[in-house]
């Protein structure tokens, strides 16, 4: 087993999945977005809630329909084989459609693997990371 922690091309390859995350979510692209995603995928939109599936894809059109640009950030990538830990920093910050404004700010704690064609597909994404 090769692990990692910030090594060259791997860590750069996440970072530009982190970067094409934001760029679909900006975008307002869930289909798209549901790409990097492997089937059952899990996403945490509220710590101690898990969820797959239809529910995975709602809440994260949910999140998009804040209306407000993303900005993100890989901190640290911890990879191991084709999985990989990422650490990402991540702001919305904007007024949103209704004309409140909206300042969250977290720092993301996923899971992706590397497929057979070479993309990383997240496992689980954690946007509260260790919150609870």
């Amino acid at each position: 087993m090769t692990t990692d922690h910030d090594a060259g091309s791997a860590h750069a390859d996440l970072a530009e999945h982190v970067a094409r995350w934001v760029e679909l979510f900006n975008a307002r692209d869930p289909a798209a977005l549901d790409g990097l995603y492997e089937p059952d995928a899990v996403v945490v939109p509220q710590p101690g809630h898990p969820v797959t599936g239809a529910d995975r894809s709602a809440a994260l059109a949910e999140f998009m329909g804040l209306g407000v640009p993303m900005k993100a950030a890989l901190r640290q990538a911890y990879i191991a084989n084709d999985i990989a830990l990422l650490v990402i920093d991540w702001s919305l910050t904007g007024t949103g459609p209704d004309g409140r404004e909206i300042d969250l700010s977290g720092t993301a704690t996923d899971v992706v693997r590397r497929s057979a064609d070479g993309q990383w597909r997240y496992v689980i994404d954690n946007p509260s990371g260790a919150v609870t």
